[in-house]
């Protein structure tokens, strides 16, 4: 496999794809779980669900070895298969059009010369977890490894916008990047936030991730971080922001990507909704990540617990955990908070008797939500976070 280069003289960017020995498998907890394990390019083994276009989830021990993902573990979603394989970072620009009464074409060169903003962030796939709905629906089957959590660091929107000085009238800013269909009857991926979250100051142009350049496949050399919200609206390869006067109505805006329009965005098992609403910020979500599902313990003695809780910006505020099947919860520990839109770690200890046992543990944040004791279900399979269970041994 070959990982991206610098080709001296040109000053281009690369990526290379090979077709790797399969080293080993991954069975997802669900029917139809087996993977294959993989490389890519700048990244580890990764659990591979589509090899074009790479769709590659983190393993999800990861999770347990710090609350900033590594780059090279990060998880891999595209929508087209068309990947960008070579960019030239000297004639790399990204256009800003429609209602502005500057055009800019902004070479990373210049995006770096801008003041930059830098903050933790968690970002998550809208099918995160989608392999365990019941009854199973269609699409990617993933376990809970397509999220993760890093330092973004890059220019505001907000101060490109300004920059290039939006028009009266303008509803929404619409963001294309470099992948493209394969055929042209494939609608192009392109997505579009309303005016006032695009001038939030919070919505950034990134180009580092965790202290280094963007992975190729994680959007290198600018994608979109829109902290709080779904993936869908993390734009990789960016290459286009175009200010609208009406709301985009592309089929990635209009038709996918979008659930029931009520309080818990789920519906009954099988049931279309009613009306619908484009995706939007994280629901809480909470999980244990030092133990696994048959892990063995001992019985009588304490178990050390760790793991992560995480929102759509409003802040964890606590963390419990449970093992008499949520008739009494305990009040874990919270870590430093690495910020409002970061992974939290919490730590707590149970006590066990012999036999099988299951930990639950459930997370609530500043606003009061909370988890459901019960999945919700809806067709897209999205935003599940009911409360997660753990079944342990203890003898």
């Amino acid at each position: 496999m070959l990982g991206r280069r610098r080709m001296i003289g040109a000053g281009a960017a690369t990526i290379a794809f090979a077709r790797g020995a399969r080293a080993e498998t991954a069975t997802l907890p669900f029917a139809n779980g087996e993977r294959p394990v993989m490389r890519y390019p700048g990244k580890r083994p990764m659990i591979v669900l589509t090899q074009r276009p790479p769709q590659l989830e983190t393993p999800f021990g990861v999770f347990n070895d710090g609350l900033l993902t590594p780059n090279d573990a990060f998880f891999v979603r595209y929508h087209l298969s068309d990947i960008p394989t070579e960019i030239d970072p000297v004639t790399y620009r990204v256009a800003v059009k429609g209602l502005v009464n500057r055009p800019l074409s902004l070479s990373l060169q210049d995006l770096r010369a801008m003041p930059q903003i830098e903050f933790v962030a968690a970002h998550q796939c809208s099918g995160n977890s989608r392999g365990f709905f019941e009854p199973r629906i269609a699409g990617g089957q993933l376990a809970n490894g397509a999220m993760g959590n890093a330092r973004w660091r890059g220019v505001p929107l907000k101060a490109v916008l300004e920059r290039a000085g939006v028009k009266a009238g303008a509803v929404q800013v619409a963001f294309n990047g470099l992948d493209g269909p394969a055929a042209p009857s494939v609608p192009d991926f392109v997505k579009a936030l309303p005016m006032d979250h695009a001038l939030d100051g919070e919505v950034m142009l990134a180009t580092s991730m965790n202290g280094a350049e963007l992975p190729w496949l994680n959007g290198y050399p600018v994608r979109l971080v829109v902290p709080g919200y779904f993936g869908t609206y993390w734009m990789k390869h960016l290459s286009e922001i175009e200010v609208l006067d009406h709301v985009f109505d592309g089929f990635w805006m209009k038709s996918a990507y979008r659930i029931p329009d009520n309080d818990c965005a789920c519906t009954e098992p099988g049931k279309a909704p009613a009306s619908t609403v484009p995706i939007g910020r994280f629901n809480i979500r909470s999980f244990l990540t030092n133990l696994q599902d048959g892990a063995q313990v001992k019985a009588g003695v304490e178990t050390p617990l760790r793991g992560i809780a995480f929102d759509g910006g409003y802040g964890i505020s606590e963390v419990a955990v449970s093992t008499d099947g949520g008739r009494a919860w305990t009040p874990a520990r919270l870590g430093d908070s690495l910020g409002k839109y970061s992974f939290r770690e919490w730590k707590a200890a149970v006590t066990l008797p012999a036999g099988a046992q299951t930990i639950m543990v459930r997370a609530r944040n500043a606003s009061g939500e909370t988890q459901p004791m019960e999945a919700k279900w809806n067709p897209p399979g999205y935003m599940r976070n009911v409360v997660e269970t753990t079944k342990v041994m203890a003898a």
